[in-house]
């Protein structure tokens, strides 16, 4: 046999080989199509990204400028309705909150399962098991909702053949898939939906030959957010991309802070989505008036412009805050609670906001109509004071009773209570996820638990527990070691009464009152 008349078959067919690569172009023709099917009236905003961590990260620092803490959730197992993925949604839910609390520990997430009874158990039984258990306030259901697979498909192939010495053949092949993840937020006090605290995303990606090796394209607020998928990553990690988003999407929502500036948004009045979401979330607040002049009071409160109750209600201090901020805004210097204010702030850097000398403090009318003379000045302060007491003075308590307590301040102020259990470990139980305003009027004593959601006890070891209040003219809150904030009625790691105490200390500039109650046993 003559070897050079083999070997030029060979050669040609690998010509022809080469040449059929050329023409197998099945990529692009499917990028095309899929961009056709998820273009909207014109192009949009690119975005190379890996992920959505640095919007987590953005949100943990948003949460602490808002000055957002104590909000508690459950989530339930997050299924596939499609039963096409293989994945740990929920576990991805929960590395995803957890990287959005990093410094701010605004959020508390307990995983728990999947069935609703079960739910409802624990929420029935949680706030008995101790001091430092609570009921969560909200529930993250949802689920892995849509997968079509193979939306678009191209597949191209090319062969040749020299019988019986070479058959050579060529294919390739691109397809792109819609994935889309829906959850809600429910309220746990009777498990129905919150109005518009919703996360629908889709994400497309586009696949080529046997893997994943593609990209996947996510949408929001008219941005196209690009990702690249390596082969062992594929669908999975476009999964895990939706989930960052939805987490970013749902705490912004449930907390009125404005999460697009975390996903790149830089004029939210000039893009239809988020201008809408103002528009909501304003008109729903202003619908009573009580919630829009409450969010006002703990914001202005918390940049140091307002020293007052957050009672939903007007009052002069408030009023004056109000203008003094708008006009740092650069609008009329008016005590006006409109539709642009609320757009402006929520777009304003608030650490480029001068705070005054004092915040305007609100002082309760007297009880009488009598102005005092001009002539007689006011009478000076008397020093801050703080009572904590049970009914009938008791002190002592049988294991495993219910403790009340009163919290008396000798004048309007500011107060905080923690208790030290029987191990030593130190929690914050006022203010908490139920009662989030730290100011007690001296006319209407704090009482504990009172309505909150939650029980004192004596430890069933007999172990004698301290609670420490502490109270303060203006709220210190903001001003304190995040550490020593943390989460309501979760432990505080290595803290202590006396570093809580001379971090209260610090932040009042001295004025501060403290009193303990030692819980003993019988």
């Amino acid at each position: 046999m003559n070897p050079i008349r083999v070997a030029r078959p060979i050669a040609l067919a690998a010509v022809a080989a080469l040449t059929g690569c050329q023409t197998l172009e099945v990529k692009q023709p499917t990028v095309e199509q899929t961009a056709e099917i998820r273009k909207g009236p014109e192009d949009r905003p690119q975005r190379s990204i890996t992920g959505f961590s640095q919007a987590l990260r953005c949100m943990d620092t948003l949460m602490l400028d808002y000055g957002v803490h104590d909000v508690t959730m459950l989530t339930e197992e997050i299924s596939d309705e499609t039963k096409k993925l293989n994945a740990g949604t929920r576990d991805m839910l929960i590395s995803s909150v957890s990287d959005m609390s990093r410094r701010s520990r605004a959020v508390r997430l307990v995983a728990f399962g999947k069935d609703t009874m079960n739910v409802i158990s624990f929420l029935a039984t949680a706030q008995s098991q101790a001091a430092y258990k609570a009921v969560p306030l909200y529930d993250i259901k949802g689920s892995v909702s849509q997968f079509d697979e193979n939306l678009i498909k191209n597949q191209k192939d090319v062969g040749i053949g020299f019988s019986p010495f070479v058959n050579l053949g060529i294919a390739r092949d691109a397809a792109s898939s819609m994935l889309a993840l829906d959850l809600s937020v429910l309220s746990t006090a009777d498990m129905s939906v919150l109005p518009g605290v919703t996360s629908r995303n889709s994400v497309v990606i586009l696949k080529q030959g046997r893997g994943f090796d593609g990209d996947a394209a996510f949408h929001k607020f008219g941005i196209n957010y690009s990702m690249n998928l390596a082969r062992a990553e594929g669908q999975t990690q476009a999964l895990r991309g939706l989930v960052e988003l939805a987490v970013v999407e749902l705490v912004g929502k449930l907390t009125r802070t404005p999460y697009w500036t975390c996903l790149g948004v830089t004029d939210p009045k000039a893009n239809e989505e988020t201008r809408l979401e103002m528009f909501d979330w304003y008109h729903s607040m202003a619908a009573t008036r009580v919630e829009l002049i409450a969010y006002f009071q703990n914001q202005l409160r918390r940049r140091g412009f307002y020293d007052g109750p957050i009672d939903g209600a007007f009052n002069p201090a408030i009023d004056e805050a109000i203008a003094a901020y708008r006009a740092e805004l650069g609008l009329s210097r008016e005590a006006v609670l409109s539709e642009d204010f609320f757009y402006a702030f929520l777009a304003a850097d608030h650490a480029k906001v001068k705070r005054p000398a004092q915040p305007v403090r609100y002082t309760a009318p007297p009880a009488t109509a009598a102005a005092p003379s001009p002539q007689v000045p006011a009478p000076a302060q008397p020093p801050l004071k703080l009572s904590v007491t049970a009914p009938n003075q008791q002190t002592r308590f049988t294991r495993g009773e219910a403790i009340n307590l009163a919290v008396a301040p000798s004048q309007d102020a500011h107060v905080y209570c923690y208790l030290q259990d029987e191990a030593n470990r130190i929690v914050r139980f006022f203010p908490n996820r139920f009662a989030r305003d730290s100011r007690i009027a001296a006319a209407e004593p704090l009482k504990v638990p009172g309505a909150m959601r939650f029980q004192l006890t004596m430890n069933p070891k007999g172990v004698t527990e301290t609670v420490s209040c502490f109270a303060t003219p203006r709220d210190v809150m903001p001003a304190l070691p995040q550490a020593l904030v943390g989460t309501d009625f979760e432990p505080l790691p290595g803290a202590t009464l006396d570093q809580i105490r001379a971090a209260f200390d610090k932040a009042s500039g001295g004025l501060l009152a403290q009193e303990n109650f030692h819980v003993q046993a019988r």
